[in-house]
């Protein structure tokens, strides 16, 4: 539920604390930290692909434990390509997280010029060794 939705809630219940939206911010985040149990975000983000059975593809960098690139997609979206694998749109956004780090999406269409998508990925560049 969104942050405004619960003020609003605060509000028309007349509680007697101060509700103020920081404060619901702070509750919701340690609410996320506690559920990633130490995790980082990266392992968080692994932890719950597996748990949802997505497949993920991912890539450290030689020299370290660094996380290069990171691909996921879900089972469906999986068979989806496999039965309309001909029209398939790339498209790249930057500058859209904390990691600085190209956000691919690939999207898919159907017969009936419905979109799906196919995965989405995290990319260190946009060398063509990347896209391979």
């Amino acid at each position: 539920m969104p942050p405004r939705n619960i003020l609003r809630f605060f509000r028309e219940q007349n509680v007697g604390c101060a509700v103020n939206a920081q404060k619901i911010y702070n509750v919701v985040a340690k609410i996320k930290k506690n559920r990633m149990q130490g995790r980082n975000t990266i392992e968080e983000v692994l932890c719950l692909s597996a748990l949802r059975d997505y497949m993920v593809f991912y890539r450290n960098r030689d020299d370290s434990n660094m996380l290069n690139d990171i691909v996921v997609a879900h089972p469906t979206s999986i068979e989806m390509l496999r039965t309309w694998p001909y029209v398939l749109i790339m498209d790249t956004t930057y500058k859209t997280n904390k990691y600085n780090m190209p956000l691919l999406e690939v999207v898919g269409m159907t017969p009936t010029s419905k979109n799906f998508t196919v995965a989405s990925a995290f990319m260190r560049n946009e060398q063509t060794t990347t896209y391979k």
